[in-house]
């Protein structure tokens, strides 16, 4: 991590208090963060030209905005207005995204349980694209961390009620080779009609009153495609992974002192079908390294970002309390600190 001196030089992370509003609010705030994202993904995404992400984005953008329309995506009408605003090819392919890779867990701690996670995503300068919306719902406010252009919620903290985050599942294998296997998946994805896993944790953040009725919705909600979440509340005995394809899920709950994950299954799930290809970069080497932490690596803030937890595609990390409300975060380029400390209350 980088010294004191050199924290004080780096940028801050943004934040917006959009209470009332969505994320098209966010976006009037944010106009050039969502044009960077939507400009580097041309480069990243997919094929690594400019000339492939030019074509693909626009046949991206079109089949996603078919498969909104189509599943009566509750959501669509944000994602219209947000590429409408935007004018810029991407928008909605960015908004059905699904290839990122995770490190997280939960943590049992005095006062009570604490998410800890890792994003992994190749796309360049996420970190310092960030911001912190505080936004609310029927069940009360959150703060999502996210960027703007986006509808989603990746990851996100709901004071008193819970705390939560998206790991990406493996990719089910076909026994078609690592180009098959992907091409099946995305075209399987046509036929579905659940929602998207982002889609889902931000209603969720919406609408769950606690953490048992979160963990209801996350484990039982039909998603477009598999995911892992995350979920710890407010009591010592409320922490979990739960698995899940489509219509199935399996969960690991806190026992002793951590429950984690990265980007493989570890329950039944991991047998079913063909099995699954377990997500870069070396998952199962991540997930050994967050159960090996320690207090001592948490006794400053971020002691626990360090290889192979960080690696080449971090992005973001933070720890995260709905018992205290605490939320403290940090933007990455690898494992390379790009932002001063953003931290709650």
């Amino acid at each position: 991590m980088r010294t004191i001196d050199a924290v004080r030089t780096l940028p801050p992370i943004p934040f917006a208090d959009i209470r009332g509003g969505t994320s098209v609010d966010l976006l009037k705030i944010f106009p050039g963060k969502a044009e960077a994202l939507a400009r580097g993904a041309t480069n990243t995404f997919g094929l690594a030209s400019r000339a492939a992400g030019a074509v693909a984005l626009p046949l991206g953008d079109r089949a996603s905005r078919n498969w909104l329309a189509r599943t009566g995506n509750p959501y669509r009408a944000e994602i219209d207005a947000l590429a409408g605003r935007l004018q810029i090819r991407g928008v909605y392919f960015l908004n059905l995204c699904f290839e990122w890779g995770c490190t997280g867990g939960v943590w049992a701690s005095q006062t009570g349980p604490v998410l800890r996670r890792v994003l992994d995503w190749p796309f360049p300068a996420l970190g310092t694209s960030m911001v912190v919306a505080l936004q609310d719902g029927k069940a009360g406010a959150f703060y999502n961390i996210t960027w703007p252009g986006l509808s989603g919620s990746f990851q996100g903290l709901a004071p008193v009620r819970f705390a939560a985050a998206i790991n990406q599942a493996p990719m089910r294998r076909h026994r078609a080779g690592y180009a098959g296997d992907w091409l099946r998946n995305r075209i399987a994805v046509r036929g579905e009609t659940g929602l998207p896993p982002a889609h889902l944790l931000r209603l969720v953040l919406e609408t769950a009153p606690d953490y048992a009725a979160a963990k209801a919705m996350l484990r039982d909600t039909r998603l477009a495609v598999p995911a892992i979440f995350l979920l710890s509340g407010v009591r010592d005995d409320e922490g979990c992974v739960i698995d899940r394809t489509e219509g199935e899920a399996a969960i690991r709950t806190l026992d002793g002192d951590a429950v984690c994950v990265a980007n493989h299954f570890e329950t039944r799930l991991g047998a079913s079908g063909a099995g699954w290809r377990a997500r870069p970069i070396d998952s199962l080497g991540r997930a050994a390294s967050a159960r090996a932490l320690t207090a001592k690596d948490f006794a400053a803030d971020f002691a626990w970002f360090k290889p192979p937890i960080a690696n080449a595609n971090s992005r973001l990390a933070f720890s995260a309390s709905a018992a205290r409300g605490s939320l403290t975060l940090i933007g990455t380029d690898g494992p390379v600190q790009t932002t001063q400390v953003f931290r709650l209350p």
